[in-house]
């Protein structure tokens, strides 16, 4: 007798129940979807993205639900979210969601569960109306959002937090980025269209193309030969900002995955760069971006607020800095970060970001540009950050950043998540002449 197939809210369960538990989704997922076909991979990503993405009004719900709260049952608190989200969003049949969801309480080695599981989910579909009518108006579980980071965007983006929180839970779409030395935007979205796949230009973003629906790379006509890359329309615009001319020495200082470092390299020729990452394993995805793209770079595994044991003295015309940050940008692609995410990253991102700005300064040449960027929506990891670097350095400048995408801040120029972009900041920096350092 053939093995039965995987039970895929099982295995949805346990992928939530690990984001929870501290793993990455990515990670998380990774773990349950290997060995399965394209089409169930895909279900059960479907399946554990919404449940991490709504987990705090799924929860609420899953609350009034149950007759007392569950205790010490992480895997099976993640089953009865994905069985509610299955009949709440999906386009499963309900008589599937609730039954396959069912059958997962013993695969989990839980047997005893199946019937809690079934009452649950009948009584959802008996009065799913008024308990959502019934569930607190606050946003922060209406939209599932810890509260500390509902607050504070609602401190930094007072006029749209509403719209900046509603737009982390909208999936975002997939950008192509067109290699310049291999044609032009308008040739890839006529070579896409040929193959049926409906795409438009993405008006700020030169070389970006939106998809109107995701597909796999591999299907994309042109990804293998080098033609096209993955990135998004906020992330192509560094490439513009730092306005690298030919000939020029230029360094990634936080490059992995090397989407910014392969953009450069494809709009300018000759230019002697240096993608530098701290984790050496990451670093090799660069390497890997870069060989697909028959692109050159030098590559150095080290940290970039220490130069000392790296640098060899001759300044950059260009440094970009892709600082870390909280990522609270990109939420509509990594829904997780809402729950791995505590409010005391955010100043030890923050002094992070401080801390390599002050180490790469030094290293940036008299007419040169330093940018400095993250995927944050939160003025301390942006804003705050460039003004105090300004404030403390007095050989620096602010080189002011004209541009139709996004708004200006005090200091440098800020996207809020939505449409073709993700949540993003940039500021740029040049050295300030005859002043000495500080």
């Amino acid at each position: 007798m053939a093995n039965p197939p995987p039970n895929l809210r099982a295995r949805a369960a346990l992928a939530v129940a690990g984001v929870m538990q501290g793993s990455s989704l990515d990670d998380a997922l990774a773990a349950q979807t290997a060995a399965l076909s394209a089409a169930d991979a895909a279900l059960l990503k479907a399946i554990a993205y919404g449940v991490v993405r709504e987990h705090r009004l799924l929860e609420t719900l899953a609350g009034s639900l149950l007759q007392k709260p569950l205790r010490n049952e992480p895997e099976l608190q993640a089953l009865l979210l994905c069985g509610l989200h299955q009949l709440r969003a999906m386009r499963v049949p309900p008589h599937a969601a609730v039954g396959e969801t069912v059958a997962a309480a013993p695969a989990l080695g839980k047997p005893w569960a199946k019937g809690l599981v079934n009452a649950v989910l009948r009584r959802y579909q008996r009065e799913g109306e008024a308990l959502e009518r019934g569930l607190p108006a606050t946003a922060a579980v209406r939209l599932s959002y810890p509260d500390w980071l509902v607050a504070a965007v609602k401190a930094d983006w007072p006029d749209s937090w509403r719209q900046v929180l509603a737009a982390g839970n909208e999936p975002g779409p997939l950008t192509l980025r067109v290699n310049r030395r291999r044609g032009e935007r308008a040739s890839c979205l006529a070579e896409l269209a040929a193959a049926g796949i409906a795409a438009e230009a993405v008006a700020d973003a030169p070389d970006a193309v939106q998809l109107a629906a995701p597909l796999p790379v591999e299907d994309l006509p042109g990804f293998t030969a080098g033609r096209i890359s993955v990135q998004d329309a906020s992330a192509q615009l560094a490439a513009d900002l730092l306005q690298a001319e030919p000939g020029q020495r230029v360094l990634d200082a936080c490059s992995a995955p090397g989407g910014k470092a392969a953009h450069l390299l494809e709009r300018v020729d000759g230019l002697d760069l240096l993608a530098l990452d701290s984790d050496a394993q990451r670093l090799r995805r660069v390497d890997e971006n870069l060989r697909r793209l028959e692109l050159r770079a030098g590559l150095l595994a080290a940290d970039a607020a220490k130069p000392s044991a790296w640098w060899d003295g001759r300044p950059f015309d260009r440094i970009l800095l892709d600082a870390p940050c909280s990522g609270t940008g990109v939420i509509r692609r990594h829904p997780d970060i809402k729950w791995l995410r505590r409010e005391s990253d955010i100043p030890r991102m923050a002094e992070l970001q401080q801390r390599l700005l002050r180490a790469l300064w030094p290293l940036l040449g008299p007419q040169g540009v330093l940018l400095y960027a993250t995927c944050s929506l939160l003025r301390a990891e942006g804003e705050e950050v460039a003004a105090q670097f300004l404030a403390t350095h007095a050989d620096a400048r602010e080189l002011p950043i004209e541009a139709g995408w996004g708004e200006a801040g005090s200091t440098g120029r800020r996207i809020a998540p939505g449409g073709s972009h993700d949540g993003f900041y940039y500021a740029r920096f040049g050295k300030t002449p005859g002043a000495s350092g500080s």
